[in-house]
């Protein structure tokens, strides 16, 4: 005897009946680009679909994703000027701010989660304070104007912070900055375990951010290390993250599968911006089906353990899972 697993398989409904992982639009966050002006809507080119948007555009794209029912975005806030500490980061009438506060007014059941970084805002591209010595970041230093700029976006009414500079000691730096401003209940999606990886970059022209030396490397992590990527995301938690996360995502999923079984926490996987641009080169190319492609993996992240998903496909999932 043997088992006939094409039972359960033979009729759409049973199939439907028996699927064990499912994908809806709770499950999406939609990353957005900010810059200064008005009617700026400028495609990138390594990212079709993907745009630099000025405020009032913004806002009109936040009305645009509530309607296709996505909950959720990430902000991210391309300055007029750049410097070597990000100065408008600090500023609570820069960018992010400016932006924060738009988007709650017009669309105040939006959940708007801010990135917490420089890399945007330096002249250098780095991710905080330059250590010029071993051509990285000063670590301690960064600490303390990343707890300045989640100040700024909490004052300015974000939903939630997502540190993603991958300095040791964040969380638990942010945590008691916001604690100690009546910040107690803001929660934080730590960007735990975060590869130095070649996928970020399209990310790099959209969110203009490319270091203008050296890399990343002394403070993002080996993509070769399991057991240290593990680590980090327990130390994580340990420090008080509300959610975790596992950046990029593709190439990571065992990653994924072992953090899950190894925390208590929710898990974010970020579908990043070269794994977003090869499916849109591959169907440029004529080699795949693109929304079942794009539909398989977003199943594979939610399979591999991931609770929620921020990703540039979140519009097209969601108006296919509407269908």
């Amino acid at each position: 005897m043997f088992k006939r697993f094409r039972r359960l398989r033979l009729h759409p409904a049973i199939r439907d009946l028996v699927q064990e992982t499912r994908l809806s639009t709770d499950d999406l966050i939609y990353p957005l680009f900010v810059r200064p002006g008005s009617g700026i809507k400028t495609e990138v080119s390594s990212m079709p679909g993907v745009f630099q948007m000025s405020l009032d555009v913004v806002i009109e794209e936040c009305k645009n994703l509530e309607n296709l029912g996505i909950k959720a975005i990430m902000l991210f806030g391309i300055p007029e000027t750049k410097d070597s500490i990000g100065s408008d980061a600090l500023c609570e009438h820069g960018i992010i701010a400016t932006a924060v506060r738009a988007i709650k007014a017009a669309c105040p059941h939006l959940f708007v989660i801010t990135d917490v970084c420089f890399c945007e805002y330096t002249d250098h591209g780095h991710c905080g304070i330059l250590d010029l010595e071993h051509e990285s970041v000063q670590n301690d230093a960064t600490l303390e104007i990343l707890a300045k700029q989640a100040l700024i976006h909490a004052h300015a009414g974000a939903d939630m912070l997502a540190p993603s500079g991958m300095m040791d000691g964040t969380i638990a730096v942010l945590r008691d900055a916001l604690d100690g401003e009546g910040f107690e209940n803001l929660p934080i999606m730590s960007y735990s375990t975060k590869f130095a990886s070649a996928y970020y970059g399209p990310f790099r022209d959209v969110a203009e951010s490319a270091p203008s030396f050296g890399d990343r490397r002394s403070y993002q992590m080996d993509p070769a290390n399991r057991r240290e990527a593990v680590a980090e995301s327990v130390e994580d938690e340990l420090q008080g993250a509300d959610i975790l996360m596992v950046k990029p995502a593709l190439a990571y999923l065992d990653i994924v599968r072992e953090i899950k079984n190894s925390v208590s926490l929710p898990l974010c996987v970020y579908n990043v911006s070269g794994e977003y641009a090869m499916l849109k080169a591959a169907t440029k190319a004529g080699v795949i089906d693109y929304e079942r492609v794009m539909m398989e993996t977003m199943i594979g992240f939610k399979r591999a353990g991931a609770d929620m998903i921020i990703t540039y496909h979140a519009k097209e999932v969601a108006a296919l899972l509407r269908r």
